[in-house]
């Protein structure tokens, strides 16, 4: 269900995005006659059996599990600092998704998964973070668990060599989970989701109570 975004300048071939685009449209069309129209903005993934959870390391050294952010919707994006146009786009709207929230704000937390941790030092991410906002968090896998780590959210990256050794980039699917304040996977945005559409739903998050 993860769009893939290539975190480089190349341009898909205008056949396969039209292709891309009438299958989407075919997918959704099945979905909505499949059952009740969702309440999201987004696709809801309620239930899914993907995206359960995870237990990493953030850029202050902190463990971290889905645990510690009970009673906040937390949002979570895959990417690496490399990444020209896809991350830090993506990064913004989420920024802009929180400061929608107003008095809510502090209730959504945004979380970042390195992807290319070699490069996405905790002093490097820390500035990054703070760039967009000063509460968001990246998180660390270790590089030998990492597609462990991405099979669970199935989410595709793929390392792509450049023409020296380490300006390699990095092809990714590029969709935000969200988690409501219970722990639980509820919707993905794809790329090019609105700040808008993001803070709409993390208020439907935040306005159901919290469960055992």
């Amino acid at each position: 269900m993860n769009p893939l975004l290539h975190c480089t300048l190349r341009h898909p071939h205008p056949r396969r995005t039209l292709l891309r685009a009438l299958l989407a449209v075919g997918a959704g069309g099945l979905l909505a006659a499949c059952g009740p129209r969702s309440p999201f903005a987004g696709i809801d993934i309620t239930g899914a059996s993907y995206a359960q959870g995870f237990d990493l390391t953030d850029h202050n050294g902190v463990r971290r599990t889905l645990a510690d952010f009970r009673g906040q919707v937390v949002a979570m994006f895959f990417g690496f600092v490399h990444c020209p146009d896809v991350c830090p786009t993506s990064m913004g709207t989420l920024a802009h998704a929180r400061r929608l929230l107003g008095t809510q704000a502090e209730r959504l937390q945004v979380l970042f998964v390195s992807l290319d941790p070699a490069r996405d030092t905790p002093e490097i991410m820390r500035a990054y973070m703070a760039a967009f906002d000063p509460s968001f968090l990246a998180l660390y896998a270790p590089e030998a668990e990492l597609p462990a780590l991405a099979r669970a959210f199935r989410v595709y990256y793929k390392r792509v060599e450049g023409s020296t050794p380490g300006s390699y980039t990095i092809d990714h699917s590029a969709g935000k989970f969200l988690f409501d304040p219970s722990g639980r996977v509820r919707v993905h945005h794809a790329f090019g989701s609105s700040a808008q559409a993001i803070a709409a739903d993390v208020k439907l998050l935040l306005a159901e109570p919290v469960r055992s």
